[in-house]
Parts: C-alpha cells; structure tokens; sequence
C-alpha cells in the first residue's frame, strides 16, 4: 500500500518572526501524530508578507527548518519565503527531504499582481519523488488559478500537489472551488494550506482525485492530518473516480491544439484590449457599481 501522510498546518501568525511559533507548531504536529512523513506550512508564514524579510537560500531561515526537519525525520515544505537571488526577489517554497536537506526549490510562475509588487516570476516546474511512496508537485497559492500549472504538474506524473496559501480576501471561496476543479480536473490530491489570524482568514482545504473534500478547516487555527492512498488515486486515473471520466488519458490522446499555447501561440486582441495589468482605483470602482444599480433598475 502506498500512502502519504500529510499534516497541514493552518497557524495563526503575524507580520512578524513566527519562526520559533511555527517550530513548536511543527514539533507538536510530529508529537501528536508520529505516523507523519510531511508537514506542510503556508505561504510566507515565517514573516508574512513583505519582501523586506527576503533572504538568500540556503540562508538562516531555511537552514533553520532544514534543521527541524532533520531532528524529526520528515519531509517538510515551510510554506515559502521571500528569496533574494540573482538580483530579483522570487516567491520560493523549498522541499527538505528528512535528512534535512533541500531537494528542491519552487519559485512562484504567478505573483498575485499588482498586489505582490517587485516579485519575480519563476519559470520552471517542481516535482520530487518519495521514495517508494509517489510523485508530489508544488505550486503556491495565485498559481492555482491557472490551470495550466496543475496540469503541468499532472503531466509530470505529480500525484499529489502541495500548495502553501496566503489569503485574506473575499475570494477564498471561490478558491476552495478551484482547489477542487484542480484536484478533479488532473485527478490528483491538492493540499491546500492557508494562514489564519492577523493576515489569512484560514479555510485550508485537502481535496481528492474525484474533486472530493477529504478537510475543509475552519478560519481559526488547525492542525489536521490526513493519510493520502495514492493506489486508490492510480486506480482513478486508470479507470475514472467512480468509474466515470478519465481526463488524464483523454488530454494525453487529444490532437487539439490550442491557440493560447505553443510554438504557434496566437496573439489575443480581446485580451489585449483589457489594458495593463494594475491596481483598480476609485474610478472603476464607481463604473462596477453603476452597472450594478442599473441591472437592478431594470
């Protein structure tokens, strides 16, 4: 049988140094569950945001959670920090294996625009394999609106995507939704970890290959863990979630080609008429409004 035991860990933090909360979060998850081959932290939880807390990697940081990650033997994502490198400032999520070395590193593709202002984008896809257990991606929280990034991971042979959050916004609903549609859609499990507290408003999600809830946490804090069968996500891709739909098969078999990708990328008029990517102002505000009042009008 080959399973993932996974902890999430939905921790009410602050704009400051939460590193030494977050280690005892992490110390009593492993404690309280010893089954546990990972723990997963959210987006920016060692500082929240802010590039003014941008480090270098390896760096203190990291080498702080590399040592935890050693001491319990687990694997461990501590959410993303603020990365420093090459002149830019990337999102970065690393992956520490349970020798407490990082294996690998996930750069943000999708900075929440023009919010996450002066951040890079990254350009490459992370999977790392588990020995004798399966295939994980990473992705960090505004990537999973673009379906184009689970799906690359899926095509990668990721089995479960791991997917650090920071969201204080109206829209988390929706995003539980897209959480599902990613896990359904590429027939994957995708964990959702969000923040609580004084920046995130919590709501962290575990979905299944079939769009399933497996845990949907509450807006405070939790730390929930879940065991993750990946024969039964094989079996899934192999003969559909309930012996319905195969999605993966029928991309793989697909002769479409579609405008919005490849070498012979067609360029968008429509798109292009939207304008710049920037902060909605006072103006726009008024102009939605009107056309709400006049809908309702009618």
């Amino acid at each position: 049988m080959h399973t993932l035991s996974v902890a999430g860990l939905q921790v009410e933090l602050t704009k400051a140094d939460n590193l030494r909360l977050l280690e005892s979060e992490i110390r009593g998850a492993k404690r309280r569950y010893p089954w546990l081959d990972m723990i997963v932290l959210p987006e920016l939880a060692s500082f929240g945001p802010g590039v003014d807390r941008a480090q270098r990697m390896p760096g203190p940081a990291e080498r702080h959670y590399c040592a935890i990650a050693r001491d319990l033997g687990i694997w461990l994502v501590p959410g993303s920090l603020y990365e420093i490198r090459r002149g830019a400032i990337f999102n970065t999520a690393p992956v520490i294996d349970p020798r407490g070395r990082v294996v690998a590193r996930y750069r943000k593709m999708f900075p929440w625009r023009p919010y996450e202002d002066g951040v890079a984008s990254g350009t490459g896809f992370v999977t790392v394999d588990i020995p004798r257990v399966g295939r994980i991606g990473i992705s960090i929280c505004y990537d999973g609106w673009f379906p184009e990034v689970s799906r690359s991971l899926a095509w990668l042979g990721a089995e479960v995507v791991i997917h650090p959050t920071l969201t204080n916004s109206i829209d988390r609903d929706v995003e539980l939704a897209i959480a599902r549609t990613n896990a359904a859609s590429n027939q994957c499990y995708f964990v959702d970890v969000n923040v609580a507290g004084e920046i995130g408003n919590g709501r962290s999600i575990v979905c299944g290959p079939g769009g399933e809830v497996i845990h949907e946490a509450g807006q405070g804090r939790d730390v929930f863990a879940v065991r993750l069968d990946l024969d039964y996500l094989r079996a899934c891709r192999k003969t559909g979630w309930h012996g319905l739909g195969q999605p993966l098969k029928s991309f793989r078999d697909s002769d479409a080609r579609f405008p919005c990708y490849g070498p012979n990328r067609r360029a968008s008029p429509p798109l292009e008429r939207l304008g710049a990517l920037r902060l909605a102002d006072h103006r726009s505000g008024r102009t939605a409004n009107k056309g709400l009042r006049t809908r309702r009008a009618r």
